[in-house]
């Protein structure tokens, strides 16, 4: 029963990925992002307990995501495994993890890295342009628009949001590998870690995830 943690930098494709395993591979996708809008939709006691630290404007302790991670794993649709996304980011979430998993008598599997060298992350993050009438993306490398600066589909100015721009991507990425490195070295300590080259086209990667998890299962 294959307990995987995904892992990849900002751009990598984690998110296209992980979406196609759970379709090859039938293991639910678990991301912490999609659990804190289910927790606070719902008015869970967690999200409401979320909701307490966000309103202040502080972290969510850990402690709360572990919770809600541990119930969405104690559903029957996770009885045969998990593909993790998002969690754990850090080495504390990390052991967090695997006691919670320890509990269940089971552990992780494997943890596949996404590997793209950080100039093409910023290539593909810093290129994205939308149209101001109707929000229409376009990227000037992957889906440049017809004519430079005005939108396909309905002929408005095109304009970068200012997350989008090419500093704060880079920024995004600098602080992605500062936290994240620690947690690589320790899943790459317990052999756990198999990197994956992000930069091939996107059947090849997920050919490669597909045959180091089912080789790991």
């Amino acid at each position: 029963m294959p307990f995987v943690v995904l892992m990849g930098g900002p751009g990598a494709g984690k998110g296209t990925q992980a979406r196609q395993l759970k379709e090859t591979l039938g293991l639910p996708q678990i991301a912490t992002g999609d659990l804190f809008r289910e927790n606070l939709q719902n008015e869970t006691e967690l999200g409401k307990l979320a909701k307490r630290y966000m309103d202040a404007g502080e972290l969510v302790p850990d402690e709360v995501t572990v919770a809600m991670v541990k119930e969405r794993l104690s559903r029957p649709d996770c009885a045969n495994g998990a593909l993790l996304d998002g969690f754990p980011r850090t080495i504390a979430q990390a052991r967090a993890l695997d006691q919670l998993l320890a509990e269940m008598g089971e552990r992780i599997s494997l943890v596949p890295y996404i590997h793209v060298d950080p100039d093409v992350l910023l290539r593909r993050l810093a290129g994205r342009w939308t149209c101001r009438a109707n929000g229409h993306v376009f990227h000037l490398i992957f889906n440049p628009p017809k004519e430079p600066g005005i939108c396909d589909y309905d002929g408005s100015p095109l304009y970068q949001r200012a997350d989008d721009s090419e500093e704060t991507q880079k920024r995004r990425i600098e602080v992605y590998f500062e936290q994240t490195a620690p947690l690589l070295d320790y899943y790459r300590d317990r052999g756990l870690l198999v990197e994956i080259d992000g930069e091939q086209d996107i059947e090849q990667v997920h050919r490669d995830l597909v045959a180091a998890i089912q080789k790991a299962s």
